[in-house]
C-alpha cells in the first residue's frame, strides 16, 4: 500500500511495517502493544472519523473481515474469547482494536503472555513487552496463516 494512501490512524499504529493484510475498504495492522496475544487493529481505508459515515461497501466487508480475524487468531492461539473494541477517543479515523482474550497464559517465540485482566475488560495500559524479532515473527506468522 502506498504511504500517502495511509491515514493518521495507521501511521500510528506502524503502518505499513505492521500491516497483517490489506482488504478493499479495511487494513488489519498487528497492534505494537500486545496487550494480549495477537492483538490487532482494524482501520477503515475510507477516511472517516464516524462508523456511521462508512460506506454500504465497508460494512458489508467488515463481515468477511472478522470471519477471517476470528479464524486466524484462533487458528494460531487458541483465545478463550475476543475482544473488539471502538474507542476512537485519540486516534480519530473509524478502527477497532481487537483484544484476544486468555484465561491462561500462552507461550509464543519462547515468550510467555498474559491477559493481566482476564476475566474483566481488557487494560490497554498492561502490555507483553516483546522485542522486535518476536514482533516480526508474530507478524509474519499472521500474514502466513491469512486466507488470500
Amino acid at each position: 500500500m502506498p504511504s500517502d494512501a495511509l491515514n493518521e490512524t495507521m501511521l500510528k499504529f506502524g503502518a505499513p511495517d505492521t500491516c497483517v493484510h490489506t482488504y478493499s475498504a479495511w487494513l488489519v495492522l498487528l497492534r505494537p502493544a500486545q496487550v494480549t496475544l495477537g492483538a490487532l487493529v482494524l482501520v477503515a481505508r475510507e477516511p472517516v472519523t464516524a462508523f456511521s459515515r462508512l460506506s454500504e461497501a465497508g460494512f458489508t466487508e467488515l463481515s468477511q473481515v472478522t470471519r477471517d480475524v476470528e479464524m486466524v487468531l484462533s487458528h494460531l492461539f487458541h483465545y478463550d474469547k475476543l475482544n473488539y473494541l471502538m474507542l476512537m477517543m485519540v486516534d480519530p479515523h473509524v478502527h477497532f482494536h481487537v483484544i484476544p482474550r486468555y484465561g491462561a497464559e500462552r507461550r509464543y517465540g519462547g515468550v510467555d503472555f498474559s491477559d493481566n485482566a482476564w476475566p474483566g475488560p481488557p487494560d490497554l495500559a498492561q502490555n507483553n513487552r516483546i522485542d522486535g524479532k518476536i514482533f516480526n515473527r508474530l507478524r509474519d506468522d499472521l500474514r502466513a496463516a491469512w486466507p488470500n
